[in-house]
């Protein structure tokens, strides 16, 4: 019986380590609260998306103006993202996230109350609002940088994969209940569509609340100014210092605690450094690739095509895309080990590739059962190359450069992904609908290639290896002298006390 408790108790903690959940931990409260509140956030993203385009529908806007109003948003969304992460380090994390879950429940007041085309329009430009069901707004560059900023390299794409996972379970209950809850008020309430959708946007006002809430109370050490200054260094430093002299032994290992000295951070794009540049040339151009496809076939414009095609219920599209935001969630978990044991441009390209093709073939099945499983391995797979991502980005570029480089990262997704819901809108009002899918599916498909050729061999986390040899050094360097100062002070003692 002992032995099998034993084994038993191997096995949950083998299982704690491998699923990430003592990564995740470890992390602290600021990590906890960043998950928390994309999780909210991308809940309010997918009960939305999966109502949107209908609810334009209602409103009497055509398939091009529909496809335009997703494009423009997006432009919105990542022109803001833009303008606030290259700031973000400057003006404080916490406050951007602050002001962005302002912009967020603001934009869904508006979205609850007026239907003129031009004022959501404004709204969504100007706000956050989520017509593709994307996080492309201020939050996702600058969490990602909070997170790769609190964690260590060996813990990082297990905290990523976590934070991608818990927002894929909350994009999950998201479109479960935005269906559920159109299908009953409209059926058994008798309210008319277009209220009910009004109301689907009440969520916005919540959540975007709750996200200002969460970085309120936050931690300084998200921040990039939470770095000692080369003052205190040197004062804690010096005391440590005297303290060894004092003490011996003790004061040694209190030595082993002394700060190194933290280079002056900064967000700006014009000092990336050109090693960094010349890395993120290449990826930024695959990821434009990805993100065209992405925009061309939205979460909103597939349930839209869902829709279109076989005329289902507001519950039963609720219920397929709520299953598979689940499966996109227990993948997720999965991102991490995978990442470990086969490195992250692997588990990249081999988890995203099925996902492509199921995206190429998706318009071709006559019946809903055929449709639904290539749904399912699309969004099933799709999310396992996110928490990989950010990871690479991190370990590719300094660290000092990680929220201005995400930032851009984003921006350029999110214009590449822009041009997508146009092109798309204007074969859906032609008749050629499955053509966007089609065409996304080969663009992923040349993504994932290239992704692998391009980066598979590189050589990655050099900055922070460095940075931890000179911290070696450095460490190393202080016992040299603590020992030197010891044992000329037991010399001094020794000969007082001959004298």
């Amino acid at each position: 019986m002992a032995t099998q408790r034993t084994s038993v108790a191997k096995s949950a903690a083998w299982l704690y380590h491998e699923s990430g959940i003592s990564a995740v931990y470890h992390a602290g409260r600021d990590a906890w609260l960043l998950i928390l509140s994309r999780t909210c956030r991308m809940f309010a993203f997918k009960a939305v998306t999966l109502t949107i385009a209908q609810f334009f529908s209602e409103l009497g806007f055509s398939d091009f103006r529909i496809g335009l109003f997703m494009s423009l948003t997006l432009v919105g969304d990542v022109v803001l993202g833009l303008a606030v992460t290259l700031m973000a380090d400057n003006l404080g994390r916490r406050r951007v996230l602050i002001a962005g879950g302002v912009l967020m429940a603001t934009s869904g007041a508006i979205f609850s109350i007026f239907e003129n085309y031009w004022i959501l329009l404004f709204a969504a430009i100007v706000g956050v609002v989520s017509a593709s069901g994307s996080d492309f707004g201020p939050f996702r560059a600058i969490e990602e940088s909070m997170l790769s900023h609190i964690t260590l390299p060996k813990t990082r794409p297990d905290v990523l994969a976590w934070y991608v996972t818990s927002s894929s379970l909350g994009a999950a209950v998201g479109s479960e209940l935005a269906g559920r809850f159109v299908e009953t008020m409209n059926e058994q309430r008798g309210w008319d569509l277009v209220s009910t959708y009004h109301a689907t946007f009440w969520i916005y006002i919540l959540m975007g609340a709750l996200n200002v809430l969460f970085a309120f109370i936050m931690s300084s050490k998200t921040e990039v100014q939470h770095d000692a200054s080369s003052e205190t260094s040197d004062e804690s430093a010096e005391g440590l210092l005297r303290e060894s002299i004092e003490e011996g032994e003790d004061a040694r290992r209190r030595s082993l605690s002394i700060p190194s000295h933290a280079p002056k951070p900064t967000s700006r794009l014009s000092h990336v450094s050109s090693g960094s540049r010349s890395v993120m040339y290449r990826l930024w151009f695959l990821l434009t690739i990805d993100s065209l496809a992405d925009g061309m076939v939205s979460e909103s414009l597939t349930t839209y095509f869902l829709d279109s095609k076989f005329k289902l219920s507001k519950a039963s599209l609720g219920n397929i895309f709520s299953a598979a935001q689940v499966l996109a969630t227990v993948s997720t978990v999965f991102a991490g080990p995978l990442s470990r044991h086969l490195g992250l441009i692997n588990t990249m390209v081999f988890t995203h590739l099925p996902s492509s093709i199921s995206v190429l073939f998706f318009p071709f099945p006559s019946g809903i059962a055929l449709t639904v499983i290539l749904l399912f391995i699309r969004m099933g797979l799709n999310n396992m190359d996110q928490a990989p991502r950010a990871a690479f980005i991190a370990a590719a570029v300094k660290p000092e450069e990680r929220t201005a480089v995400m930032g851009i990262t984003t921006t350029l997704r999110g214009l590449a992904m822009a041009t997508g819901p146009s092109l798309t809108g204007g074969l859906a009002e032609s008749g050629r609908f499955w053509i966007a899918f089609v065409a996304g599916g080969v663009l992923r498909i040349m993504y994932d290639l290239g992704l692998w050729f391009m980066f598979v061999n590189m050589r990655l986390h050099t900055h922070e290896t460095q940075h931890e040899e000179t911290s070696d050094r450095g460490q190393s360097i202080d016992e040299q002298d603590i020992e030197l100062l010891r044992e000329s002070v037991e010399r001094r003692r020794s000969g007082d006390h001959q004298a």
